[in-house]
């Protein structure tokens, strides 16, 4: 029974990896582009993405999800897996935007002075100079982030995505077995959270620059 539950909530597994695989660089781009409008955009697209951070961050995520699903199904035919794929992207991409601006401006503005008199464009300088040691910076609070990410893949099982939450939610309603469902998913999400942290942990130690 026990091996019955677990091998058909890991069959979500994959789901999960999905979804995540596709919110989290979808939130990175997106977060990247509104990090950059905050430092370098001017008034107007410096206020429009502090705007939008505000709101995105003030919002529940479940509500989010709906909102964004709803509006995506309605407009565009696609299955529930990219709807909500997209709509954690474009969550996540609010609080990336947080991590990566902070990153950005880290690097600080005289690296940006010593590209324009080196001759470069404010584009290629930023392209060049700032956006690499940026994302160097950012590795250790996105790995945060991914992890939330990660977790909060399990949302998408409100709109009817078969990932693991949604296949803990089935065996716990057939076998009346809710604990050892739910304990079988919980120790799943852990497995996967602390495997992509050691990865992002080695990847951190390898990007390290010796006496930064």
């Amino acid at each position: 029974m026990v091996l019955e539950i677990m091998g058909y909530i890991l069959g979500g597994t994959l789901i999960t990896i999905a979804v995540t695989l596709v919110a989290l660089p979808m939130g990175l781009v997106l977060g990247m582009l509104f990090a950059l409008a905050r430092v370098y955009g001017g008034k107007f697209l410096s206020g429009f993405a502090a705007l939008y951070s505000t709101v995105m961050r003030a919002v529940p995520p479940i509500v989010l999800l709906f909102i964004l699903y709803f509006i995506l199904a309605g407009s565009i035919n696609i299955s529930p897996f990219w709807a909500g794929s997209i709509a954690l992207g474009v969550i996540s991409s609010s609080y990336q935007l947080e991590i990566l601006r902070g990153a950005v401006q880290s690097v600080g503005g005289g690296q940006m002075m010593a590209a324009r008199a080196l001759g470069m464009s404010r584009l290629t300088a930023i392209r060049h100079i700032i956006i690499p040691q940026a994302l160097r910076l950012a590795i250790p609070p996105w790995s945060n982030e991914a992890s939330i990410v990660l977790k909060d893949s399990s949302l998408v099982y409100a709109i009817g995505v078969p990932e693991i939450l949604r296949r803990a939610q089935f065996v716990s309603a057939r076998t009346y077995q809710p604990f050892l469902a739910f304990t079988a998913a919980a120790l799943i999400y852990f497995l996967l959270t602390f495997l992509s942290n050691r990865l992002l942990d080695r990847l951190e130690d390898k990007t390290r620059i010796p006496g930064f």
